[in-house]
């Protein structure tokens, strides 16, 4: 199957270097390229892509905005949104998050790192830079945007301890699978099971609640 990938970007440079990595890999095709939100949106509603690649200082209409009206919580037939940023802005990566945004990479990432994000975001899995984790997380550390964390009601088994541990250090669902000896199946048991005590909606929330009760350093 074909992976089919907008992407959006006001700089036109940008654009066309991510889209050339792209295209030149097996199996994804970019099929539309925005300049800015609207055209963002705009192009998501009629082309259906699979994954959406949103920077998120666009003009117009921001990144964030963009992700609420594609992936947010309120959008009846939701579609993958992975930002990639500068990390200008600390709190527009906390507000991308809230819009919904699955997957987060930082610009200089490795062209392997990018592809894998992408079919990532198309298996419902997510694929967070370990840099972008430990730039959120430095900024909840230090008084960022977040309430107090919320203690769920049942108390986490060590399997989901484990598991949540390596969410919050970057791993991927495949790495966590290796490492810990389980299935991938397993894994993705484990983290429904923990999205559903603690009451967040993806990995990055994890990892935030993670550091914010001291689980990880």
């Amino acid at each position: 199957m074909t992976v089919r990938v907008l992407v959006a970007d006001d700089q036109g440079i940008v654009r066309a270097g991510l889209t050339t990595i792209l295209n030149g890999q097996p199996g994804v095709e970019v099929v539309g390229q925005a300049a800015d939100g609207r055209e963002a949106v705009a192009l998501a509603h009629r082309l259906r892509p699979d994954v959406c690649l949103f920077d998120i200082r666009m003009p117009v209409l921001d990144g964030i905005e963009a992700t609420r009206l594609v992936a947010g919580p309120d959008v009846d037939d939701p579609i993958a949104v992975v930002v990639i940023t500068t990390f200008d802005t600390d709190e527009y990566i906390y507000g991308a998050l809230r819009a919904g945004a699955r997957g987060f990479l930082l610009k200089g990432t490795e062209p392997d790192q990018l592809i894998r994000a992408i079919h990532a975001a198309v298996h419902g899995d997510a694929l967070i830079d370990p840099a972008v984790t430990a730039r959120l997380l430095a900024t909840f550390a230090t008084g960022g945007p977040a309430a107090a964390p919320a203690q769920p009601i049942d108390a986490l088994t060590d399997r989901e301890e484990n598991v949540l541990g390596r969410v919050a250090r970057g791993r991927t669902n495949a790495e966590i699978a290796r490492e810990l000896h389980i299935s991938m199946s397993t894994v993705k048991f484990h983290l429904a099971g923990l999205m559903t005590k603690l009451g967040v909606r993806n990995r990055v929330e994890l990892a935030i609640w993670a550091y914010q009760t001291k689980r990880v350093q």
